[in-house]
């Protein structure tokens, strides 16, 4: 029986046989696409050296979540609600 190594070479060399018009092609978009990822791996790191490591921070207003029930009358049941004397 063939091992995996075996199989892996015989499968490389199938495919190398039967894609032989195509394969210059596909090499060449691999190394389009290797060159074009290392320019952009080699731009983000500039970037991050050129600017701080200071966190962003973005002004905004805190919202609060629609009020239900009792929240709505302003009643919790523990004080009489404002402008009402208690009974």
């Amino acid at each position: 029986m063939f091992g995996l190594s075996e199989l892996a070479v015989i499968l490389i060399v199938v495919i190398a046989v039967l894609a032989a018009k195509r394969l210059p092609d596909l090499v060449r978009s691999a190394g389009k696409s290797a060159r074009i990822l290392k320019a952009e791996a080699r731009a983000m790191k500039e970037q991050e050296d050129k600017a701080p490591a200071a966190p962003r921070i973005i002004q905004g207003e805190t919202l609060r979540p629609p009020a239900t029930g009792s929240e709505r009358t302003g009643h919790t049941g523990d004080a009489p609600p404002e402008g009402r004397p208690a009974r």
